[in-house]
């Protein structure tokens, strides 16, 4: 069934099982969705062509302006059912063309959805060269003053370029079912063997890469539910509160103390084999319970760690 049959005849009320276009049309105003190279523009993959590929009409990416809470934003939606949203050239040059639309329109924020394994492999070098011009638009559209939000709620997550992309935004918003991280359960596992980390270990997956323990570790800013509804309100909250998303670039001073902070904890939790141990580490007396609890559990458990 295509994306455009299952948005007609499957309403999905969850981030997680809801398509690029079901959360887009979810999270903002009513009507207000304008959708920028719409399927009949056929913005494909030629490289897919070339390897006589099956391709997607959007290249697995939504991009579209429209209102949230009254507010202009531009969105971009990654398809994880695609290829596993992975990053291509025409992919990352739509990402990448609505972050510089941005420095023009000045909205109130670009939201990026991101459902993304990474670099799509079969395009090697024009897939990672999309990636790094995805980073450097982030960048450019922070330093005008311009929020980038980055919400992890899909199937995929955000792992290789698209977890850098997504720790350059302004602020990331999480469901317990999002993943962040550098590299892929899969990918470990080929590299390093299965004694290192096994990939089928879905438990250990989530208490490495899970919103849960990357909302403990203040990887991301905010842990939603899994609902269209909670991811709108958290980017509400962002939006409204000038302390809750800074939309401008950290000064050279703050990220050199954001830098050995990172030293610090790679330091604490290096001989951590697991997500419990580093809860241990960070002073919960029951770790293993972590994985039990709901969200409000969870943020009031963080909100009672020491300093």
């Amino acid at each position: 069934m295509n994306a455009a049959l299952t948005d007609a005849f499957m309403p999905a009320r969850s981030y997680f099982e809801a398509t690029a276009r079901q959360r887009v049309q979810q999270l903002l105003d009513a009507g207000s969705w304008r959708e920028f190279l719409p399927p009949p523009t056929l913005a494909s993959s030629p490289h897919l062509a070339a390897l006589d590929m099956p391709g997607a009409f959007d290249d697995g990416v939504v991009i579209g302006a429209g209102l949230l809470g009254a507010k202009a934003v531009l969105i971009a939606a990654q398809e994880g059912r695609f290829m596993g949203g992975a990053v291509g050239e025409i992919h990352g040059a739509k990402i990448v063309g609505l972050l510089r639309r941005a420095l023009a329109e000045k909205p109130a924020a670009v939201l990026l959805l991101a459902d993304s394994g990474g670099v799509r492999l079969h395009e090697a070098n024009a897939g990672l060269i999309a990636v790094s011009e995805i980073m450097r638009a982030v960048l450019a559209a922070r330093a005008e003053g311009i929020a980038v939000l980055a919400l992890i709620g899909g199937s995929c997550g955000a792992f290789g370029g698209m977890a850098i992309v997504c720790s350059l935004c302004s602020a990331i918003i999480m469901s317990e079912e999002g993943r962040l991280g550098l590299s892929g359960p899969e990918v470990i596992e080929t590299v390093m063997g299965v004694e290192e980390f096994d990939a089928r270990d879905r438990a250990l997956v989530w208490r490495v890469t899970g919103g849960k323990h990357r909302y403990l570790m203040g990887d991301c800013a905010d842990l939603v539910a899994d609902d269209s509804a909670a991811f709108r309100q958290s980017v509400l909250d962002c939006l409204g509160s000038p302390d809750a998303a800074p939309k401008t670039l950290d000064s050279l001073t703050s990220l050199r103390a954001t830098q050995q902070r990172l030293r610090a904890r790679m330091a604490r939790f290096a001989a951590c084999r697991d997500g419990s141990e580093v809860w241990a580490g960070l002073g919960i007396t029951a770790p293993q319970e972590v994985p039990l609890l709901d969200r409000d559990g969870l943020i009031g458990l963080k909100k009672g760690l020491p300093a």
